[in-house]
């Protein structure tokens, strides 16, 4: 399962947080990271699901 919110970390990197953890700080730190640069995004929700 992990392979496949990695999959979507770097697709779309709100999903995986949010698959990971749901709403919560991090999925709005993701956000906003996505939105200021989709690399950064990609990195913390690689972060975060790789953490857990």
């Amino acid at each position: 399962m992990d392979l496949l919110r990695i999959l979507f970390a770097i697709l779309l990197p709100p999903l995986g947080v949010f698959l990971q953890v749901g709403i919560g700080g991090a999925f709005w730190l993701n956000i906003l990271l996505t939105l200021l640069g989709y690399i950064p995004g990609i990195v913390h929700a690689v972060w975060i699901i790789a953490k857990r």
